[in-house]
């Protein structure tokens, strides 16, 4: 494989908070930076941008150490959060705005914006002013401003999260379409794993200010590595110790099966769909059954879900009618059983 477009260590030292995390994106590739509220994914984008000063560490574009290079005069386009269009200018003119501090004459900047904002269907709102555009327009033309720079680096900044579910689902295939267009590196800041599995080619997630996991979207959605993508992802996660067919997990006594025999140090996972509640301990072909007590019970999608405490805390998908049959509520106390088939190891 030829070397990344982007390299990147970033270290940004803030009072209570240390940021130190390594990225790298090929050109053409899009890498999404997940983590929660806090984890320092904005701090990362600011510090590729220049905007918030590094401790230590560098940045490499396309072989070039901009460690140090101005932001203005870095080969970047940002997204902001909230798009910060300018107010008083119309869309071709806010998209032509880069160009023209390029020293790019007016005429042809405006006929760059203008081709621009064909290219993402917006030709009939180039004279609107960004106050008549719906939230999915002006993230288009908050887009085409920063592709206007022709840039190597695209930087957006949690690009979805300012519109509604509705529009939000639209505007996502719009983006990763646009998104696939662009020949550099693209590094797009989110805490929704959808938006990571849709728009990304891969996915570092940070925690704490720090790498906690790397890889394809698909490969970080079925082996999650911490609490929160497992999460995400709709998974139970434990870790734990593997001897053949058994591990015995770290957080207290309890053990879980597998189908396959494996050793050492391990992750097990298995989806809340996987887990069977029953009232008397369960005969047959479950071989993990634990004892539980139910914790709590809300609706999720056109099922249940029971979150389940006890020697292996979990939570459970079962059906609104299993739910009346077994007549469950929380304080009871229940068996909760899972097919060695349906969990899953693998190296920790």
């Amino acid at each position: 494989m030829s070397a990344p477009s982007l390299r990147a260590h970033l270290v940004v030292d803030r009072p209570g908070f240390r940021l130190d995390a390594e990225l790298a994106v090929q050109r053409g590739e899009v890498l999404a930076l997940l983590g929660p509220n806090g984890a320092g994914k904005s701090t990362a984008l600011r510090a590729l941008a220049g905007l918030a000063p590094m401790s230590a560490g560098g940045v490499v574009l396309e072989g070039e150490d901009i460690t140090t290079t101005p932001t203005e005069r870095r080969p970047i386009g940002m997204v902001f959060q909230d798009y910060l269009l300018f107010g008083h200018m119309s869309a071709v003119e806010n998209v032509a705005f880069g160009p023209r501090c390029h020293g790019v004459d007016a005429r042809r900047a405006r006929r760059e914006a203008a081709a621009l904002l064909d290219r993402m269907g917006l030709r009939e709102h180039a004279a609107a002013r960004p106050a008549t555009l719906s939230g999915g327009q002006a993230q288009r033309v908050a887009l085409a401003r920063a592709l206007a720079v022709r840039p190597r680096l695209l930087l957006l900044d949690e690009p979805l999260s300012a519109l509604d579910a509705h529009t939000r689902l639209t505007v996502r295939s719009h983006l990763r379409r646009h998104l696939r267009d662009f020949d550099g590196a693209t590094v797009v800041v989110t805490h929704d794993p959808l938006d990571a599995m849709v728009l990304a080619d891969k996915v570092t997630v940070i925690e704490d200010g720090a790498v906690v996991q790397y890889g394809a979207p698909a490969d970080v959605a079925r082996r999650p590595r911490t609490e929160y993508v497992a999460r995400l992802v709709g998974l139970n996660l434990y870790r734990g110790n593997a001897e053949r067919s058994e591990v015995r997990v770290e957080a207290g006594e309890a053990r879980v099966a597998l189908h396959e025999e494996t050793e050492g140090d391990v992750f097990v996972a298995f989806p809340p769909r996987a887990v069977a509640l029953y009232r008397e301990r369960p005969d047959g072909s479950p071989r993990n059954v634990w004892r539980m007590t139910i914790d709590g019970i809300e609706r999720f999608g056109d099922q249940v879900r029971v979150h389940l405490d006890g020697e292996l805390p979990m939570s459970a998908d079962i059906t609104p009618a299993a739910l009346a049959d077994l007549s469950l509520s929380p304080g009871d106390a229940v068996w909760a059983g899972v097919k060695a088939t349906e969990v899953e190891s693998y190296p920790a």
